[in-house]
């Protein structure tokens, strides 16, 4: 009867490693929420701001690995607030971008439920950006953005059959600013909900 359960136990975990050897594609819709800050100099600074992400994923796998490529609709804001003259001001940036993350991560679980982990650059394309003022002054306080930009992703996530949750820091590796804003950063957590198609 040892055997036989130690047997079992053995055939259950060989059979749980094969199948992450065994190469595999996915592909599913993702979409979620962000929370945006920038990092920035001691002339402004910034606080976290909800926004949204929609989009696409694909999981290319083998050998316990995955290439997770996406590409989703992202939209971030923040407020920003002088710390010199004029002080107080108040600029409230929306940006609208198409995000574009390249992952490599690994899977650990089996019957239907497993834990990833991810990390890799996420390439930003900046589509628009509005900005309004609290004041009038605020027109001094305006800055223009690059139209892309390069971040790192690190994150967790964990899949339920056909469902998934993602959470995930994003830190900014380039500057977003080129004239009233140029030291920079996007730095953002996002959670998000993912459903398999296939």
């Amino acid at each position: 009867m040892k055997k036989i359960i130690l047997s079992a136990i053995f055939l259950c975990f060989s059979s749980v490693a094969f199948s992450q050897l065994l190469p595999s594609f996915q592909f599913g819709l993702k979409g979620g929420a962000n929370l945006s800050k920038l990092s920035t100099e001691n002339t402004f600074s910034s606080d976290n701001k909800a926004g949204y992400y929609a989009g696409l994923w694909a999981r290319i796998g083998a050998a316990g690995i995955h290439f997770q490529p996406e590409l989703y609709l992202s939209g971030k804001n923040t407020t920003l607030v002088s710390n010199v003259d004029p002080v107080g001001v108040e600029n409230k940036v929306r940006f609208t971008s198409l995000d574009v993350p390249l992952l490599i991560g690994t899977k650990i679980g089996a019957a239907g439920v497993g834990l990833r982990l991810n990390t890799g650059p996420v390439v930003s394309f900046l589509l628009d950006d509005k900005q309004s003022f609290g004041q009038a002054t605020g027109n001094v306080f305006n800055g223009r953005f690059k139209n892309q930009s390069v971040g790192w992703q690190f994150g967790a996530g964990l899949d339920i059959g056909s469902l998934g949750v993602d959470l995930r820091y994003e830190a900014g590796i380039s500057k977003i600013g080129k004239e009233g804003y140029s030291d920079t950063r996007m730095n953002l957590f996002t959670l998000g909900l993912a459903y398999r198609l296939f």
